[in-house]
């Protein structure tokens, strides 16, 4: 009869216990899916947490130009005050949307690991929604880019207004004509930030179709 030494078999029930716990502890694709989806909702916080500074910022431009159309040509030294202080808060639009845009890049590099995942994924009708989930999520990042771009454009021009308001010569056509072109381009900012709250709406929804049919925790 073949002899077996005790150290050998402890060796290979060693093995067994290492190749077993290995095979325990791996990912099913579909755990992969949920980490990495997860982790670009994670990604995106800093994105969320943006929004009500930008909004307050908004509102507060607003104020001061109104109270410097309201002072005319009457308080100069008071219009340069309020106009350098719109100035500065437009400087810090420009902060929290370079935030803003940082915290999608970075959820963009974390949903790229998708299509990779999604080759493993044994159940056909979930690769095809992850798949369809991966389509919408691509089309929102270039609809934040485009927004981002128009945005960036508005806030320039804002700024540019807030200087002119201080050149105590300044025609009034030409505060007209920067005036307009200033309401042009937050046409193409709402227009840009329609479409991306869109594609933000048709992703939320595919995603939660898809947790679902995954069985995943949907929360």
């Amino acid at each position: 009869m073949l002899q077996i030494s005790k150290t050998r078999v402890i060796l290979i029930i060693m093995v067994l216990i290492l190749f077993l716990t290995g095979c325990g502890n791996k990912q099913k694709p579909i755990d992969n899916l949920y980490t990495a989806l997860e982790q670009v909702a994670v990604k995106e916080k800093v994105f969320e947490e943006q929004q009500k500074p930008i909004t307050e910022l908004e509102k507060k431009e607003k104020s001061l130009y109104d109270q410097i159309i309201k002072l005319g040509v009457k308080d100069y030294s008071q219009i340069v005050i309020l106009s350098d202080e719109a100035i500065a808060s437009a400087d810090k639009r420009e902060m929290y949307l370079e935030k803003e845009t940082n915290s999608i890049k970075e959820s963009e590099k974390e949903f790229q690991k998708l299509p990779e995942i999604n080759k493993g994924l044994e159940d056909p009708s979930i690769r095809q929604l992850s798949e369809e989930l991966y389509h919408i999520m691509i089309q929102r990042y270039n609809a934040h880019d485009e927004l981002v771009k128009e945005y960036t454009l508005a806030i320039q021009y804002d700024k540019q207004l807030y200087g002119m308001f201080k050149n105590k010569n300044l025609p009034l056509n030409q505060l007209e004509v920067q005036v307009n072109k200033i309401n042009e381009e937050y046409k193409k900012v709402s227009a840009a930030n329609e479409t991306f709250n869109k594609l933000t709406e048709q992703y939320n929804a595919k995603k939660v179709e898809l947790y679902k049919k995954a069985g995943l925790d949907t929360k």
